[in-house]
């Protein structure tokens, strides 16, 4: 039993004497993340516009186009297409009014269920109805026909000479939350000893919540190739003002390198310890 103890002992001062003499080199290493879309196949790219929506007080269609377009010209090898931005509202809402148009048409020459062609006339027209202005996300709703419009698309790729085309949805809406928030206070002891400790306060809290879908089609068919949705949200003290746009750039910054990493290959950077 002695003998064994004295072996356990030199073999853990053995260890010690060891890592003491040991130098440590911390070495950055970069992790390649493949892209989720294969765009091999094109050579430009068009962001075209979005139906957005919520808040007044940002153009979500104009300020998402500039973004990404600034954003793929240096971080893609993809060449962006500068055109004007698609009024994609108007463009569904002028394809929805033909085939309300053409339902109500229909239904006037029925003769044998007179009752039965009404209701369906109507209940045709109320789903091809499309809100004027977009407050909430079943706003949206009525427009998702839009992106499954392969002809327009093609139209769209022919005039573009066939580019990937980016497009979707973005909402951008004030959000007010109230609750319990931890926060960190500073508190010192009779001894002048400062300390920091955790305290629940109730708060009333404002912000934005952005909820963007990015749409991408092939110029070439006119067909989706991929769709994702993300979601941030950020709020502020209700005493604290920030201005709507600050608060769109924010969370914009923290969405555009997942929508990046859709495109082309991105790196994961970190750093590795190796021991000497």
């Amino acid at each position: 039993m002695t003998a064994r103890l004295a072996r356990t002992v030199s073999s853990l001062l053995a260890a010690a004497f060891a890592v003491s003499c040991t130098s440590y080199f911390e070495i950055p290493i970069e992790t390649p993340i493949r892209p989720k879309l294969d765009v091999s196949a094109f050579q430009r790219v068009l962001v075209a516009g979005f139906i957005s929506g919520g808040s007044e007080d940002v153009d979500a269609n104009l300020e998402t186009v500039r973004l990404l377009r600034s954003q793929l010209r240096t971080k893609s090898e993809l060449r962006v297409i500068d055109a004007d931005v698609l009024p994609l509202m108007e463009v569904a809402t002028d394809a929805a009014e033909p085939e309300t148009n053409g339902s109500s048409s229909n239904s006037g020459s029925g003769t044998s269920s007179g009752s039965d062609s009404g209701s369906t006339t109507e209940d045709a027209g109320q789903s091809q109805a499309l809100p004027a202005v977009i407050k909430e996300e079943k706003d949206l709703e009525p427009y998702e026909h839009l992106f499954a419009n392969v002809e327009y698309w093609k139209r769209i790729g022919e005039e573009y000479q066939s580019p990937l085309i980016v497009t979707g949805t973005v909402m951008f809406t004030p959000h007010q939350r109230s609750g319990f928030v931890q926060r960190e206070q500073e508190v010192y002891d009779s001894f002048g000893r400062r300390r920091v400790v955790p305290i629940r306060t109730y708060m009333e809290r404002k912000g934005f919540i952005l909820k963007p879908k990015f749409v991408f089609i092939d110029g070439r068919t006119g067909a989706t190739l991929h769709s994702e949705t993300f979601r941030e949200e950020i709020l502020y003290n209700a005493n604290q003002t920030t201005p709507a746009l600050s608060s769109y750039f924010e969370l914009m910054d923290r969405l555009i390198p997942s929508f990046l990493s859709t495109l082309s290959s991105q790196k994961i950077r970190g750093t590795r310890v190796l021991l000497k």
